[in-house]
């Protein structure tokens, strides 16, 4: 029952934000009562915790999908990023804007889990690319790193719409992926570029 309630929530905070929704919202959106939810949640923001680490799971299952199967180092960032884009397509307010706005703690709680784990996945990407002739061998990549999420995690904290992040974020990955390219990787941006619907 725990898991049942920590999945519909987080599709309700998502959707609607973390502040707008009450435990009487999701006690309602689960026919029950509210105190079947306080059994196990002593509060709001237990909940949002739980929510926000369930999240974190399901975003890094998919990411770890899409880095295994078999696209470029450049097609797996657009893949990356649409995946994004179709999970929070439904909510008007970035939730990282969101969450820091409202419940700052839990922000920097999960800000520091999350600069971990999409630092590796950077550097990853970052690896993988050179290796494919994609992007250049002689860049710095501890710096072209922190860069990119310094700019991702800029456009989700401070801009409150998503419609808006969503744009921004795909000219950061655009500039990201332009400052790393070789003359193969170019070709290959172009491509993605084409393909994106904003």
């Amino acid at each position: 029952m725990k898991e049942k309630i920590v999945k519909k929530a987080s599709e309700l905070f998502l959707k609607l934000g973390f502040k707008s929704i009450t435990m009487d919202d999701i006690a309602c959106e689960m026919c029950m009562s509210k105190k079947t939810i306080y059994k196990y949640f002593c509060n709001k923001e237990a909940l949002i915790k739980e929510s926000t680490a369930h999240v974190h799971k399901e975003v890094h299952q998919i990411i770890e999908s899409i880095t295994t199967s078999n696209n470029n180092a450049i097609a797996e960032n657009f893949e990356i990023r649409k995946m994004f884009s179709d999970m929070f397509q439904t909510s008007d307010t970035s939730p990282i804007y969101q969450l820091k706005k409202h419940y700052p703690e839990i922000y920097t709680e999960v800000l520091a889990v999350e600069i971990s784990e999409c630092s590796r996945c950077f550097r990853q990407n970052i690896d993988k690319g050179i290796a494919s002739g994609l992007y250049r061998s002689d860049i710095n990549i501890d710096a072209y790193v922190q860069f990119y999420y310094t700019l991702i995690f800029n456009i989700n904290e401070n801009i409150s719409s998503e419609k808006e992040a969503r744009k921004l974020e795909l000219a950061a990955l655009e500039y990201h992926t332009r400052a790393m390219a070789t003359p193969k990787g170019i070709i290959e941006l172009e491509k993605q570029m084409q393909n994106q619907i904003l």
